[in-house]
Formats: C-alpha cells, sequence, structure tokens
C-alpha cells in the first residue's frame, strides 16, 4: 500500500532545548511526555495496552464498540483530527460508523510518524474515509486546524490522554484547544476518574512476567539521552508507578539504583543522579467528574452528553464548541 499523506514534517519538534532544559532543572526533573513516543516507545505502548492489568484500553475499546453509532451520529462533522492517535485501533471503531454515514476526513495527530502509517494503512479499507496524519505535537496539529480554515471538525482526545500533563500544561492545551474549534465544533475526550490508589499501582506497574512497563519508562530517558549524545547505564535504574492521592495524580518514576552522570552534550546538561534520585517519566492525573467539566467549560466548551463504564469508572465525554462564549 502506498504511504498515506503525512503533513507537518517537524524533524526539530524532539528538539525543544528551551522547555527541555526547564524540565530538566525542575526540583524534580521532568522528561516531557512526549520522548516516550519514539518508534520504540510506541511500539512498547502499544504492548501496555495489551496487559492484563490496563484497565484503560479495554474499558475505552468496550465504550466505543458499544455506543460508536451513537457517537458518531452526534459528532455530525465531516472531519475528525485526534490528538496522541497512536496506532488508532480503538478509533477505527468509531470511524467505521463516522464513514458510513458521512464522507469523512480522518486527520491523526501524533509524534511517532511510523504510527501514523500504520494507523492510515489500517483504515484502508473504510469506504468514504480519506487519511492525512499531521506528524507533530498536539500543538502544531491544533494550529493547523485553526489556520486552515476547512469544514467543521471534532477533535477526539482518546486513551485518557487529557491527564498526562500538569495543572498549567492541561489549562494551556485546554484553552489552545478552545481557541482552534469554532461553534458547532466537537471535542470528544476519555478521562479516568478517580478511584483508590491499589487500582492505579496495579494497573501502571507491570504484572509479574512483564516488562513493558518498566521498558517503557527508562525509554524516556533512554531517548532523551540518544538524541542528545549522552549514554545511560539503563540498569542503574529502577521504574515505579505510584499514585499520589493527595494530587490524584500517578507519578511514574526512575529510580537511581547507584551513582551516575548522564551527560547530554546536545543539551549543555549534565543530569546528575545519585543513588536514590529519580526522575519523573510521566504524570496520568485522574479526575473527579464535575471538576473536568468545569475545568474545559472554562474555556468555552460545553458538555453535551457523556458515556461512563460504571465499574471501572471511565468515561468518554462530549463536548460541543459554545456559540456565545
Amino acid at each position: 500500500m502506498t504511504a498515506p499523506p503525512v503533513e507537518l514534517e517537524q524533524g526539530s519538534f524532539w528538539d525543544d532545548v528551551e522547555a527541555l532544559r526547564a524540565h530538566l532543572a525542575e526540583p524534580l526533573p521532568r522528561i516531557p511526555p512526549w520522548f516516550g513516543y519514539d518508534e520504540l516507545g510506541s511500539e512498547l505502548f502499544e504492548q501496555i495496552t495489551e496487559l492484563p492489568t490496563y484497565y484503560l484500553t479495554r474499558c475505552e475499546r468496550a465504550l466505543l464498540t458499544r455506543y460508536g453509532a451513537d457517537i458518531a451520529a452526534r459528532l455530525d462533522c465531516p472531519r475528525v483530527a485526534e490528538l496522541g492517535s497512536g496506532s488508532a485501533k480503538k478509533t477505527r471503531l468509531l470511524l467505521e460508523h463516522c464513514s458510513a454515514a458521512r464522507p469523512t476526513t480522518y486527520l491523526p495527530i501524533d509524534v511517532s510518524r511510523e504510527m501514523l502509517v500504520l494507523g492510515a494503512e489500517r483504515m484502508a479499507h473504510l469506504p468514504g474515509l480519506t487519511v492525512t496524519g499531521l506528524w507533530g505535537r498536539y500543538e502544531a496539529g491544533l494550529d493547523r486546524l485553526r489556520d486552515d480554515g476547512g469544514a467543521p471538525v471534532a477533535v477526539l482526545f482518546l486513551g485518557a490522554n487529557i491527564g498526562n500533563t500538569t495543572v498549567d500544561e492541561r489549562t494551556a492545551l485546554l484553552a489552545r484547544i478552545g481557541a482552534t474549534l469554532r461553534p458547532g465544533d466537537a471535542l470528544l475526550l476519555s478521562a479516568d476518574l478517580v478511584k483508590p490508589a491499589e487500582v492505579f499501582e496495579t494497573c501502571y506497574n507491570d504484572p509479574p512476567g512483564h516488562e513493558a512497563f518498566a521498558r517503557f519508562w527508562l525509554n524516556h530517558l533512554d531517548h532523551l539521552a540518544r538524541r542528545f549524545g549522552g549514554v545511560v547505564d539503563l540498569d542503574g535504574l529502577h521504574a515505579v508507578a505510584h499514585y499520589d492521592t493527595g494530587a490524584d495524580v500517578v507519578d511514574g518514576r526512575l529510580w537511581a539504583r547507584r551513582d551516575q552522570s548522564v551527560a547530554l552534550p546536545g543539551l549543555d546538561r549534565t543530569l546528575e543522579l545519585r543513588r536514590g534520585d529519580s526522575v519523573n517519566v510521566g504524570f496520568s492525573a485522574k479526575f473527579e467528574r464535575d471538576r473536568l467539566l468545569t475545568d474545559v467549560a472554562r474555556h468555552g466548551l460545553r458538555i453535551e452528553t457523556e458515556w461512563v463504564d460504571e465499574d471501572y469508572r471511565y468515561g468518554l465525554f462530549l463536548f460541543r464548541r459554545d456559540s456565545g462564549w
């Protein structure tokens, strides 16, 4: 099959040097989430979605399978863009209904070019669907949607990815989404609702006999080092995710088993890790439903309807850009 069109080919989006320096200089050094999704990281995340303890993908797939026709009818837009599309396996369940109802253009946005191509190949059999991949971070994709003056659009933000941000980052991203959408446009996002800590810590750590999560967390630092000329002693690090009940956030970290210095010549920085030090390689915020809806509404997006898995308290929430905002 011929590779699908891919736009926004910004090879430098990995190399946001000032942002990286700022993240690494925080009291708890932090590696931005996009460094987890190079080709290897994207493959590892696909393995995570198949872990028996990782319920998020199963819940979302079940909701899209059960309610896909209803969701597609309510979206009612000829263009469907997706932030962080990955392999788009779950999204296909929804696009089948969208493209059956009307000719649909799918605009997946992802930092992994390989996943954009793979996702488009999975959509090839759907009549009435056109795919153009947008290679880059969320911000670049949203800017493209805002500036193109095209047909009405529904933005999908699935995989509970709304939680993979700090509070300030989430506010800025929701503001950008609100500024991108025009009256009548839609936002469909999924969110993982608050549950007991043991549920999250079982979900975000490998079950016995598996290592997908550990390798995924480690790849964040390894990818960063490879991009900027460094070498990491991966055996000297241990990956663990912990749920902070005060902040309602799963905190994924790499802990140093022994001292090591990770020189990053391309950043003009050295990451000094002493035994017992840690580096954050991922946040996953969890939400109280009413707080989530209030936070999104601040950006001109009103809740229209929702579909929630009551067993796991995981939901899909459909918002509409308010014409009066």
